[in-house]
């Protein structure tokens, strides 16, 4: 039997909020679904979840999606609020049958801005932070999903948002040292942010939970801008990796084009 976004060698899933924008989300889906990749959502409470449930049954199967609603990792009323809604998406998750719920540094609003933006990280925020994702991971090991924390860029699209960086991220996951706490690494914004793409896969690959991409400038598939995809899917296959590349990106023009060449760069061997 066949897996739905199968490639050699890794399973590939595209971002329903970012493609085929002039459909519905179920009718998004659907296309996806068609061209054989899995599906990745957002923010599942803007959603209608039973019709979202519905398409699993025409073949829709869904990757991951945002594993709160509010909160932050180092206020403790915010640390609250966001075990609180993590809590609230891990039944949605299981019936949509979604692996991974996604995390950041801090709640975004719609233009992905910190709802409570950081000048600086301290020290006892990084303590803060490290506590909040333990119970976060141990309320994952609970239900049997895996939460994972993803990189940000603060230059360009998501200012002053604490932990924002891969390796920032990637220190914590390793702090908490549990296998429902993994890396979301998005190597659009760790090429914006900090690049030597192939080494920092290299450096998070025990941790990585899933890996997300798209194309700099312009957040477009890959091939319309400076990162040599193919190149890093060679690597990511020596290395090992086998698990879930993610496209979140807007498509420079056709749609199904655009998908076509993400799963061109990602297809090895």
């Amino acid at each position: 039997m066949s897996v739905r976004g199968a490639q050699r060698p890794f399973t590939l899933a595209v971002c329903a909020e970012m493609v085929f924008r002039e459909l519905p989300m179920a009718d998004r889906i659907r296309r996806i679904t068609e061209l054989d990749f899995q599906v990745e959502i957002w923010d599942w409470s803007r959603h209608d979840i039973a019709e979202l449930a519905a398409l699993r049954a025409e073949g829709a199967v869904y990757s991951s999606m945002t594993g709160y609603v509010r909160g932050s990792l180092t206020d403790p009323a915010g640390a609250e609020e966001l075990l609180a809604t993590a809590a609230e998406s891990v039944p949605v998750a299981r019936r949509l049958g979604i692996p991974r719920l996604n995390l950041h540094g801090t709640g975004l609003d719609r233009d992905g801005l910190p709802v409570t933006p950081a000048a600086e990280t301290t020290g006892e925020m990084w303590l803060a932070a490290s506590r909040t994702l333990g119970r976060i991971a141990r309320l994952g090991a609970e239900h049997g999903v895996t939460f994972v924390l993803e990189n940000l860029n603060t230059a360009v699209d998501h200012p002053g948002v604490p932990f924002a960086r891969a390796r920032d991220c990637l220190a914590l996951v390793e702090s908490v040292g549990s296998d429902h706490l993994r890396l979301m690494l998005d190597l659009y914004h760790a090429q914006i942010g900090e690049g030597n793409l192939i080494d920092l896969c290299r450096r998070a690959l025990p941790w990585i939970g899933e890996i997300q991409v798209a194309d700099v400038p312009g957040r477009c598939e890959p091939g319309t801008g400076e990162i040599n995809y193919p190149a890093v899917a060679r690597e990511l296959a020596a290395f090992g990796y086998t698990g879930t590349i993610g496209l979140e990106a807007w498509a420079s023009g056709d749609d199904t084009t655009a998908l076509k060449s993400f799963r061109d760069a990602f297809t090895v061997g």
